[in-house]
C-alpha cells in the first residue's frame, strides 16, 4: 500500500481511531510511571527524615559546639 494514495473516509476514520487509542494507552503508562516516581519519591523522603531524625535525636544528648567567630580583618 503506498501512502500517497488518497484513503476513503472509513480507512481515515479507522487511522484516527488507532492514532486516539495508541495516545491514550501512551497517556496511561506515562502517568503510572509518574504515579511510581512519585511513590518512589516519597518512600526515599521518608526513610531520609527517618535517618534524620534518629540523628538529630542522638546528636540532642551531646550539647552543640560553637563556631569559632571569624574575626573581621582590617585592610
Amino acid at each position: 500500500m503506498n501512502d500517497d494514495e488518497p484513503k476513503s473516509a472509513a480507512e481515515l476514520k479507522e487511522i484516527r481511531l488507532n492514532r486516539k487509542l495508541a495516545q491514550d494507552a501512551e497517556g496511561i503508562k506515562a502517568m503510572a510511571d509518574i504515579a511510581a516516581a512519585d511513590v518512589a519519591i516519597r518512600k526515599r523522603t521518608a526513610h531520609l527524615r527517618a535517618l534524620r531524625l534518629a540523628k538529630e535525636a542522638a546528636d540532642g544528648d551531646k550539647p552543640a559546639e560553637p563556631k569559632p567567630k571569624k574575626k573581621k580583618s582590617l585592610k
